[in-house]
Order: structure tokens, then sequence, then C-alpha cells
């Protein structure tokens, strides 16, 4: 099967490849955090098949020109999900994968939240939860007013968007009829202190982003099909959208997954040999 779409093509064998360098990413996940001793496993798990989608497939741009004016640009808002885009970036070509382990070490660039003057690639610093829909809002306005055809994504955690500030980024976003703007919501249902809907709740989640004036796309954010046809989609509406992808926290590692306690938390050496296991037994790989 080969589906056609207006930015690119997708066919059976790019899902396989996609679900294959996802379930590689995900050892690199482990790896880097359990070698840090500390790390957020849980959402970078759960958010890892969409950046893989993104930095693999989707976005516009060429890792041995990181600063290229045209690039698509891609803002990690939940910067604590950073191992997931370290291992996209490194993979892709952006810097040399070997430094995957040096994640959270004084000295390396790879610290735990993102630092764009540091690492190749990054187009936003983050560590202050809910500031990158505001700055993707900055990008794509800069955009209409420099001529440049670039689309921006962002991706917020389901807890994130309890900041007042999304919120206000939205509204300014429909006001200025940012049709080269994505939002990817990863809800994951999870946040630091518990359930999302336990701590403050944000369904209904899409009649909240219809409600500021988007589009709105939902998927399965752990199913590469879907995850394709959502991207293309929002490229598509030629409107601002946000893509509300459901996810599991700690996806692909049975005592990861759906608990609260591996939201910030790294696996001991027998946790790791299993967990491994584990991711490598979910890519399709023969």
């Amino acid at each position: 099967m080969c589906v056609i779409l207006s930015q690119f093509t997708y066919t059976d064998a790019d899902v396989v490849r996609l679900e294959n360098q996802a379930a590689a990413l995900r050892q690199d996940i482990l790896n880097m955090i359990h070698a840090a001793k500390a790390g957020h496993p849980g959402g970078s798990l759960s958010a890892i098949d969409m950046i893989t989608a993104l930095y693999f497939h989707v976005l516009r741009i060429d890792p041995k020109n990181p600063d290229w004016a045209d690039r698509d640009r891609f803002i990690l808002s939940k910067g604590h999900a950073c191992p997931a885009l370290y291992a996209a970036l490194a993979r892709r070509g952006f810097f040399d994968p070997e430094i995957l382990p040096t994640l959270r070490q004084y000295g390396s660039i790879l610290q735990g939240h993102p630092d764009m003057n540091k690492v190749p690639g990054l187009d936003m610093s983050a560590g202050s939860l809910g500031n990158g829909l505001s700055i993707g809002v900055g990008m794509a306005l800069s955009a209409r007013l420099h001529k440049q055809d670039y689309t921006t994504y962002v991706m917020l955690g389901d807890g994130e968007i309890q900041e007042g500030m999304v919120w206000e980024a939205a509204m300014a976003a429909n006001h200025h009829d940012l049709k080269n703007l994505v939002a990817i919501v990863d809800c994951n249902g999870v946040q630091i202190n518990g359930w999302t809907n336990d701590v403050m709740t944000v369904e209904p989640l899409a009649d909240k982003w219809r409600s500021f004036g988007w589009r709105v796309v939902e998927c399965d954010g752990h199913n590469m099909q879907q995850i394709l046809h959502a991207l293309h989609t929002a490229k598509t509406m030629r409107h601002c959208t946000a893509i509300l992808m459901r996810t599991v926290k700690g996806k692909g590692v049975d005592f990861m997954e759906d608990n609260p306690a591996w939201h910030g938390a790294a696996p001991s050496d027998e946790q790791l040999v299993q967990a491994i296991c584990q991711v490598k037994e979910g890519g399709r790989a023969q």
C-alpha cells in the first residue's frame, strides 16, 4: 500500500521502518536515563512515536545545516521529555550518538532540560512549562512576516496545558490565523503529582481547543499510520490545528506504563535489562 499525501508519501514499509526506529529510540531513552540515574522516562516513552514520525519522515530539516532558515521548527514545550528529542536528533545526524550516555552529566551538552545554545538542531530551550506554544506563535508569525514557507510544531503535555499562558497563545494563534502552526498534545493522562484528571482535569480537551478557534485532529499516539495521517491532516487544513494524541505514559515497558511513579525516575540495572528486552520485542525488526 502507498498512501499519497500532499507533503509526503508513505508505504507499509515506511510504517515498519518508523516503528523499528521508535523501538531503537526507546532503548536510547532507557539507557540514557539509567546512565544518568535521573530523568523522565514516562513522558519520553509516550512521546517518542510522534517524535520519530516527525524527525524521520515529516520535518523539512537538514542535519548538516541545523540553522537552515527555511527548516520546519519543532518545539518540545514539555522539556523534561528531552531524552526522546536528544535520541532523535542524534540518530538523525545532528550530533554524535556516542554522547547520549552523558545525559545530565556536568559539562555535557545534554542537560536535564534542552538548551538550544548547546544542542545542534534545537529550536527552543525549555524548562518552565507552558512557554512553548507562545514561542511557536512567534515563530509562525515570523514565517509570515519574512515570507518563509515553514511549519512550526509544538509538543505539549496534557498536564502542562493547565498553564494559563497556553490558552493565551491558543487565542492569539487563532486571532492571527496562523495556518503554519500545529500544536501536538501528548495526552498520556499522568503528570508529576498523579493522574491529570485528579490534579486538574483538562477534558473535554477537543472542545476546549475548538472553542479557541482551532481545528482538532485526534489519533492513537502509538499507531504510526494514525500519527502520519494526523500530521498530514493538520498540514492540509491550512488553519492552526491541534493534534490530540492519546498515549500511554511509559509506553513499551509494562512496569512503567500508566504508573505516575515513573514520571521522573531511573531504572535500576535489573529493571533496565527487563525494559530493554520489552522494547526490543515491541519493535517489528526481524
